[in-house]
């Protein structure tokens, strides 16, 4: 794909909008415009108190037709193909619209509005039209094609040569090679394919925001805590209707606790249906979507050459193909089934104790692995959280950057934020400022759920060779803050906050020259390792003696409360991995299909999990019809990545395990050869040079308890 539509890959079709965005009369591309003008501020970072709504669709014309006339011009130089003269004018194209398609793209995911999904309707089919006149254009490729073949002859230096492999490679991919008499229909398919992923993200915060449980009687909460009670309260109150003094939404915030704690089993199945049906029926049904976007898919890599859409996606990754994603996801696959078949005949042994009949049910299995969790372990959510707030977890995130990189964070609120809740950090390495960091906490009904990382500007060396500093956007959804408590995190949150982290590091850190390369831009199913390395640091106990703090009286966490985590490490892992990896199961089996067919679901759905030996109580993390890192999301045919990327990190943090967890030599080490890289080498070669052989899956089968 195009470097300058990066972002447009990465979220093409969850977009929603910038809610903060003020409403006028349409205006055309003039200097009004903060698209067209230099960007006055602190780093350069977006003037998002400047920007409007209507100041998106002009600027993205104008940043196409800059773009096409860049590529014109390249196009018409009579001299030979060079790297100099084609592939770095080709690299730095396309500014302005890289400038506007990222703000636009990301703040969609945050905010919603009808008039921002509308124009969200007609900016991603214009997106996808002009990726395609790139990728498309012969005698672009053909100059990009012949600088390639005479690459040994340029003589080049490693990071310039892997550009110009990556940037060939991604006009093959793009359909460069596509025969003339298939292109209309490639087209066709790319544009299909760009509003029924956004059509599919759409519908899943649309089903997410309407599904509410409300509940009047407080003695039918029976387990939940006063502080659960208290946001319950505040939800319902803050809604225009509400049909009920408690209101609990299928927002993770809100279900999971109730999930674990309340006693009621037929609420905890009414709350439970709500989310895992949504989007099966009614208004915002999935089910025909998913099934024209696999079929769509599955001509589109048979257009290009590819037996299945696996093969198309793995054949730009780590592991190549498709046998090799699925023998790494059965060795972690059977002993975390077995786990999770012993933890569900503990859980059924409860069940029948509290007086039930019948089987174990998806809905029970989180409030009879809490229960047991705090009898086995002593260990209940609520006495954690007050430890994990969440500006103390922060200040714990801050000391592992320091300890490992020599970082600092400092909040700068001279820098414009996109809404008031986001927070603008600095990030300033030996005195310099290297990056801009901003942090969105707290859900809105705008905003989809889930957290991620992306950026509004990659790191890299502009022509005059100027370091330009990466501006990162992380995005979480935690629990708000409720009177004078504040945000209290658990243990998932944390990890969670650590994790996205470790992608903003892989950005913060870049040293790449060019951003085809830069920071995350590597392949799919290495991604994922930076960030779940930063996972492991969470809950050391040298970690956590800085951070954990009791938000009222700031007592540090007693040592045997670190003592029961710790030992409760490896509680729940059958059910954790087994889910994970039925759901990096259920993408592969939507995209190794070989032959156009009819998929129904559930039906589909049931069939496949059923082959694998799913057991009833437990669902796909997603299924298919809320599966938005699959279907709008970019990870089609990449869930794997999650435990491909597990086998590379959890051997990497072996490493620091051996050395001392903040061993300088090795963080530098790892600094040097990964996260300053991007995808200046191939991810196996930059792997190895921090840790001198491949990985081996024996740490991540101790570490999840499976061995």
């Amino acid at each position: 794909m195009d470097k300058n539509l990066k972002a447009f890959a990465m979220i093409i079709a969850t977009t929603c909008v910038f809610a903060g965005c003020k409403n006028k009369a349409e205006t055309s591309a003039t200097t009004d415009n903060p698209f067209m003008q230099e960007w006055n501020t602190p780093h350069g970072v977006p003037p998002f108190d400047k920007i409007e709504t209507v100041h998106y669709l002009p600027a993205i014309h104008e940043g196409i037709q800059r773009q096409e006339k860049a590529i014109e011009e390249i196009c018409n130089n009579p001299e030979e193909p060079t790297f100099g003269n084609t592939i770095i004018p080709y690299e730095y194209s396309g500014e302005l619209l890289n400038k506007v398609s990222s703000v636009f793209l990301n703040l969609s995911e945050c905010c919603n509005d009808d008039e921002m999904e509308r124009l969200s309707d007609t900016i991603i089919p214009l997106l996808t039209r002009h990726e395609d006149n790139i990728m498309l254009n012969p005698e672009l490729f053909e100059r990009i094609k012949t600088v390639y073949q005479k690459r040994d002859e340029e003589n080049l230096n490693p990071e310039q040569t892997r550009l110009l492999e990556v940037i060939y490679k991604g006009f093959v991919r793009g359909g460069a090679n596509v025969p003339e008499e298939s292109r209309a229909r490639f087209r066709e398919i790319n544009e299909r394919l760009s509003s029924l992923t956004l059509k599919f993200g759409n519908n899943v915060l649309g089903a997410t925001n309407s599904r509410t449980l409300f509940v009047d009687d407080e003695k039918e909460l029976d387990g939940l805590s006063e502080t659960q009670l208290q946001t319950a309260r505040e939800a319902a109150s803050g809604m225009e209707s509400p049909k009920g003094k408690y209101a609990f939404t299928v927002h993770v915030p809100s279900m999971e606790p109730f999930l674990q704690n309340c006693k009621n089993r037929q609420l905890r199945k009414e709350l439970w249906t709500l989310y895992s049906t949504r989007c099966l029926d009614g208004e915002f049904s999935n089910t025909e979507i998913i099934n024209e976007i696999v079929n769509l898919r599955l001509e589109k890599a048979s257009i290009l050459g590819f037996d299945n859409y696996a093969d198309y996606v793995l054949d730009d990754c780590m592991a190549k193909n498709a046998g090799n994603v699925r023998e790494l996801l059965m060795k972690v696959w059977k002993p975390a089934l077995e786990k999770a078949k012993d933890e569900e005949a503990l859980y059924q042994r409860m069940l029948i104790a509290d007086g039930h009949s019948g089987k174990l049910q998806p809905y029970d299995w989180r409030f009879y692995a809490e229960r047991l969790r705090k009898e086995k372990y002593d260990l209940n959510d609520d006495d954690i959280r007050p430890y994990l707030s969440l500006d103390s977890t922060l200040k714990g995130l801050f000391y592992v950057c320091e300890r490992l990189y020599g970082l600092n964070f400092n909040e700068n609120k001279e820098i414009p934020v996109y809404h008031p809740e986001v927070k603008a950090f600095e990030v300033v390495d030996n005195n310099e400022v290297i990056a801009v960091v901003y942090m969105d906490f707290f859900p809105r009904e705008s905003k989809r759920s889930g957290a991620w990382m992306t950026n509004f500007r990659e790191q890299y060396y502009d022509r005059e060779g100027n370091n330009v500093i990466p501006v990162v956007s992380l995005v979480f959804n935690f629990t708000k803050p409720v009177g004078d408590r504040p945000s209290l995190l658990n243990i998932d949150e944390t990890e969670t906050l650590f994790h996205e982290f470790g992608h903003a590091l892989h950005s913060v850190l870049s040293r790449c020259h060019y951003p085809t390369l830069s920071g995350t831009n590597v392949p799919r199913d290495f991604v994922e390792m930076p960030s779940q390395f930063m996972e492991h640091f969470a809950f050391e106990p040298e970690v956590l003696k800085v951070y954990a703090h009791h938000y009222k009286t700031g007592e540090l966490i007693p040592d045997g409360l670190v003592e029961k985590i710790k030992a409760a490490a490896t509680y729940g892992q059958g059910f954790a991995n087994t889910e994970l990896l039925a759901a990096s199961i259920l993408d592969m089996d939507f995209h190794t299909i070989d032959k156009s067919c009819n998929i129904r679901l559930p039906d589909f759905e049931t069939v496949r999990m059923e082959k694998i030996g799913l057991i009833s109580s437990i669902i796909p993390r997603y299924r298919s019809a809320y599966f938005q890192h699959v279907f709008s999301g970019g990870y089609a045919a990449g869930y794997y990545s999650y435990t491909w990327s597990a086998l590379l990190d959890n051997d990497a943090y072996e490493c620091f395990r051996e050395n001392g967890i903040f061993d300088p030599a090795t963080a530098a080490s790892f600094r040097t050869n990964i996260l300053e890289r991007g995808n200046t080498d191939d991810a196996m070669n930059l792997y190895m040079a921090f840790r001198g052989k491949e990985p081996s899956i024996e740490p991540l089968l101790k570490n999840r308890g499976l061995k």
